[in-house]
């Protein structure tokens, strides 16, 4: 190689790092002189993920680092010359083919890295050798799959968290809505908003949520927790509560506290005599907090919330006065948790400090929200504090897709999620199924046939385009075998055709049109300059590309087709390789 690339991220990221199968089919080809013969696979998927209509490809990344990196070491091949499947293997097979094997003659195609991505199409294509290209298959799989699953999960909460792209949830939760008191004495009601003037001086606009990734402790081990930090950051997480993702992957961290800190602290006496710096008007001396929010407990007359939990909001915030933030429902959330963090917070505030919020992990989050937020507001109004309208209200209970869709055609004051289990796991679906599949060699296309059309097999190597029409966003992908001399052109019409079914075809006169792969590691060059992109560049892409796509694609229920499309000679091709490859049977 050119240079040391970095090595993958995670140490077992080896050429060991794979299927037996792979090993044996690698002696298989070396036995019989198979596996020099020029070849050419495929990396796709056949279903977009989550009953959605497009995936983010991520991995790449990991790819280009094992590539860079793959060699089989001294133990590595002792241990496979020991293993009771290989054990009869010829010794040259162990040391003249696995003991110099590298990726030299490997070169990889992908599409950029965050790029939207559709079935069949691939997201990487390896030219080389049958046998390397063999022996990489499983590796790259699994460097792919969970990494562009986890995108396409985040990337589909946060556009239902933010809610920009969905019609019925227009109007249905109105900028810094105002609650109208209740005339019989009870609380704030959210049954009664009073809307602010449109277009006047108070007609805030209310903050669209971010999300922030809370599954460490639910993920699949350390390393499914590291992966999902990354790729949800990709897929438009704005931070994670994994410290050391912040540390390695320089993305931004979150958290506070948890309901055993609330817990722990039993009485007010336990914080008497604690003291914070004043920074308002220059004089920067302690000043003791408790008697400044017991001050403001009994002008309120809130004297009936929680001893031990105002004393933990106490307790926190002389530790972290520039960024205090609680969780309010270990005990009573609106009635004990809201009124504390209230005191604690006007306190802080007479000093110089701006607090930053609540987090709500529990009950009706709608309905908590909008009573925390007109408290917020009431607040504001009373005492002549501004920084009340600009507080965060996080939620972090159970939250997931539907969840967030819901709370949306309900209304809430939310203004960021936490998002743990059903992020990281993917409970509604854990696998993408990635496929590696061989589609020529030695020069000759190749093809799978299948019961089941999905898995069907389009032959050759072919070169993917996507097609943009007027309205700016990509109309459709096609794919042309690579030998065909007539590649779709801007302004110039097209013919594209459903790969299965004749039928169903369309003319395309593109606006624009894009090659949708390029070389990223070519050989004993290595890695591409210029090809690998930082987390932040790969994350701002993905950020165009949503704000630029067809918003039914974006719908979470009965989300528009974007169609896959093949060129007229490669449908034609197909079809004849297809008869040819297909047994005739005789019935009698």
């Amino acid at each position: 190689m050119a240079e040391q690339y970095p090595k993958p991220s995670n140490n077992l990221v080896t050429p060991l790092l794979t299927d037996l199968y792979q090993i044996t089919m690698a002696y298989a080809y070396w036995k019989t002189n198979q596996h020099r013969r020029p070849s050419h696979f495929e990396l796709f998927f056949r279903k977009n993920p989550f009953g959605g209509s497009y995936t983010l490809f991520a991995g790449l990344d990991e790819v280009l680092k094992f590539l860079s990196n793959f060699h089989f070491s001294e133990s590595d091949i002792e241990y496979l010359r020991n293993t009771s499947q290989l054990s009869h293997c010829e010794a040259a097979f162990f040391d003249e083919y696995l003991a110099t094997l590298d990726c030299t003659e490997v070169y990889v195609h992908a599409m950029k890295e965050g790029s939207m991505a559709f079935p069949r199409v691939p997201l990487i294509t390896v030219t080389a050798p049958l046998g390397i290209g063999n022996l990489i298959e499983t590796t790259l799989l699994t460097l792919v799959n969970y990494p562009s699953l986890i995108a396409t999960n985040a990337c589909r909460m946060v556009v239902a968290a933010r809610g920009q792209f969905w019609e019925e949830t227009a109007g249905a939760n109105p900028p810094r809505a105002l609650l109208t008191p209740r005339t019989d004495g009870g609380g704030p009601s959210r049954n009664t908003p009073r809307q602010l003037a449109e277009g006047g001086p108070a007609d805030f606009t209310r903050r669209k949520p971010k999300c922030v990734e809370f599954g460490l402790r639910r993920a699949q081990g350390p390393d499914g927790g590291f992966s999902a930090s990354k790729y949800s950051h990709i897929g438009g997480f704005h931070a994670t509560s994994n410290v050391q993702a912040g540390k390695l992957l320089n993305i931004p961290i979150a958290g506070t506290h948890a309901h055993s800190f609330i817990m722990s602290y039993t009485s007010l006496a336990l914080v008497e005599g604690v003291k914070v710096k004043r920074v308002k008007g220059g004089a920067e001396e302690m000043v003791e907090l408790l008697p400044l929010v017991m001050k403001y407990r009994e002008e309120l007359g809130w004297t009936k919330t929680n001893n031990g939990e105002l004393a933990a909001f106490v307790g926190y915030a002389t530790s972290f006065p520039n960024v205090f933030l609680c969780l309010i429902d270990t005990y009573d959330t609106l009635h004990s948790g809201l009124r504390n963090f209230v005191l604690v917070s006007l306190a802080l505030d007479d000093l110089g400090y701006t607090p930053r919020g609540i987090r709500l992990d529990s009950g009706d989050l709608s309905y908590l929200s909008l009573e925390c937020e007109y408290v917020f507001h009431t607040m504001a109004d009373r005492f002549s504090r501004p920084f009340f309208y600009d507080l965060d209200i996080v939620a972090s209970n159970d939250i997931n897709e539907n969840v967030l869709h819901s709370l949306n055609k309900q209304g809430h004051g939310i203004t960021m999620f936490g998002i743990g289990t059903n992020l990281v796991t993917c409970q509604s679906q854990p696998a993408l199924g990635c496929v590696y599949k061989l589609v020529e060699i030695d020069g000759e296309p190749r093809i799978k046939l299948s019961n089941d059309i999905e898995k069907v097999l389009i032959p050759g190597k072919k070169v993917a385009y996507r097609l943009f029409g007027e309205a700016g966003w990509p109309l459709l992908d096609l794919l042309v075998d690579s030998k065909e001399v007539d590649q779709p052109r801007v302004g110039e019409r097209t013919l594209c055709l459903h790969p299965f079914m004749e039928q169903k075809r369309v003319a395309v006169v593109p606006k624009r049109v894009v090659k949708l792969h390029n070389l990223v590691f070519d050989g004993k060059n290595g890695v591409v300059p210029g090809q690998d992109s930082t987390l932040s560049e790969t994350r701002q892409f993905v950020n165009d590309q949503v704000n630029h796509t067809r918003p039914d694609l974006l719908r979470h229920v009965n989300s528009g087709e974007y169609k896959v499309s093949v060129s007229e000679n490669t449908f034609r091709f197909l079809h004849q390789l297809w008869h040819t490859e297909t047994p005739v049977r005789e019935l009698r």
